[in-house]
């Protein structure tokens, strides 16, 4: 077998194999076999059929076809191995030229995974948010703490914003009810825009028992997007009454005695949470600076499996929310076209951290062991509250591991980098990333709402780059 190389693009190679006959022998001999297991010959027990009876039974040629379509994989793999190429996606292959008793000769055009000049790393200099909570914080977390104790009583008055009303709601369009958006004695929260649009100022001003028609815009369900006719009716108004800030509040709302020792604490509890966010904004804005010290070519068939990867992704989750992707853009002040190139941008971004960080898992000789592997699992299988055995046999039948393989060695990578990174917080102090350590698991009842909040919650936390197909895992078979 020869085998050669042209390279299309930094990213892109040709490879073209030639195969004599000879070589293509024990292929075809193998196919004889396997065809022979599905001829039928009087007087011949399945796959006993001589060669020459296959000949006659289904032709030469369907048993040449079989063995180039089962020889074709193995020689590429070869010729990969025997050119040394980096693949990181799945080839193109055309077959130019094979007929019988004469050379094989192939075609793949596959990516590559780009040759990368790493810049210098050490010192990389990152500014992080401070880690103290301010007075205003703390004011907020006691504010929401609150909220949560406060009360509800009667009024007869017409309903305002802050105001909690029992409403009937109805939707027709063209004069046909809309379903998913009537209800009866449903409670709602004026000002909280959270069901209809428009539904917060067609309520302020009305007294019990009163209605007011208005037009809306559907946000989700069958007829997300449309424009409906609503009518609402004030059944009962309630206005809230937030407990003063002392110590009988702080007796209520904790296990304290005065709201002095209820602010201590919610300045600890919060203090963790913030030197758990520094943490994570170092993580994230060390990876930022390092990728835009270095250009990375990006292969485009593995952006565009990529792009189109992460639009699917999306466009589920809207399925299962009930929503459009116009419904969707709209409510995030954006159009169709930049939720899109958000995507493709993310994407781009992604493959380059994985090549950056794989490239500096090279040079610094980084591994991953056993241990790795199995505190990884056991993360994971947390998160996903399933037992660690449970998740790592998914892991194992499902061909995730040499991806989880990857995740480790990307964040080991990047934790290296940090571990060199000059990283301060915004008033110039340095921060040391060994002190910035989450709230305990015993903790996680009693935080402050709000900055539980920011606790990282998804496997994207093991992997940089954001990504969990990495492109550099293309099979060579």
């Amino acid at each position: 077998m020869k085998s050669a190389v042209e390279t299309l693009s930094p990213t892109r190679v040709k490879l073209t194999v030639e195969v004599p006959y000879d070589e293509l022998e024990p292929a075809i001999a193998e196919a004889y076999r396997k065809v022979a297991q599905q001829v039928r010959v009087k007087g011949f027990r399945p796959g006993k059929v001589p060669p020459r009876l296959v000949d006659q039974y289904v032709g030469r040629g369907t048993v040449l076809d079989e063995a180039m379509n089962s020889a074709v994989p193995n020689l590429y793999s070869d010729a990969i191995r025997e050119q040394k190429i980096d693949i990181v996606g799945h080839p193109e292959i055309e077959v130019t030229q094979f007929a019988d008793h004469e050379e094989l000769v192939f075609t793949a055009e596959v990516d590559v995974r780009p040759e990368i000049e790493l810049p210098g790393y050490d010192g990389l200099p990152v500014t992080v948010d401070g880690g103290e909570p301010t007075d205003q914080e703390i004011d907020e977390q006691l504010d929401g703490l609150r909220e949560r104790f406060a009360t509800l009583a009667g009024v007869e008055r017409a309903a305002q914003t802050g105001d909690y009303v029992s409403i009937d709601l109805s939707a027709t369009i063209d004069g046909s009810a809309v379903e998913d958006a009537s209800a009866n004695n449903l409670s709602y929260e004026v000002g909280s825009n959270a069901l209809v649009e428009g539904l917060d100022d067609a309520i302020v001003g009305l007294s019990v028992g009163e209605s007011k028609a208005f037009s809306t815009q559907l946000r989700s369900g069958e007829h997300g997007g449309s424009t409906a006719e609503a009518t609402v009716t004030v059944r009962s108004v309630k206005s809230k009454h937030v407990p003063a800030l002392d110590d009988d509040f702080a007796q209520t709302a904790s296990e304290f005695d005065t709201i002095a020792e209820l602010r201590a604490d919610l300045a600890e509890r919060l203090g963790r949470v913030k030197r758990l966010s520094q943490g994570m904004q170092a993580r994230d804005k060390v990876l930022e600076t390092l990728l835009e010290k270095v250009d990375v070519p990006i292969p485009q068939h593995v952006l565009g499996d990529e792009v189109t990867y992460r639009k699917e992704q999306l466009d589920e989750q809207l399925a299962q929310a009930g929503l459009t992707k116009e419904v969707y853009a709209q409510a995030e002040n954006k159009s169709v076209d930049e939720l899109d190139r958000e995507i493709e941008d993310g994407a781009a971004t992604a493959i380059k951290a994985q090549f950056v960080l794989d490239a500096i898992a090279t040079k610094e000789e980084v591994s991953v062991t056993e241990a790795d592997i199995t505190d990884q699992i056991v993360q994971r299988a947390r998160r996903a509250g399933v037992a660690a055995e449970h998740y790592a046999q998914q892991v194992v039948n499902t061909g995730q591991l040499p991806a989880l393989m990857s995740d480790i060695l990307r964040g080991k990578a990047l934790s290296l980098v940090m571990e060199r990174a000059v990283i301060t917080d915004e008033s110039g102090r340095p921060v040391d990333l060994d002190t910035l350590t989450g709230p305990r698991e015993d903790d996680a009842s009693d935080r402050p709402d709000d900055a539980a909040e920011q606790e990282p919650a998804s496997d994207e936390a093991s992997d940089p780059s954001g990504g969990d197909h990495p492109p550099g895992d293309g099979t060579e078979s």
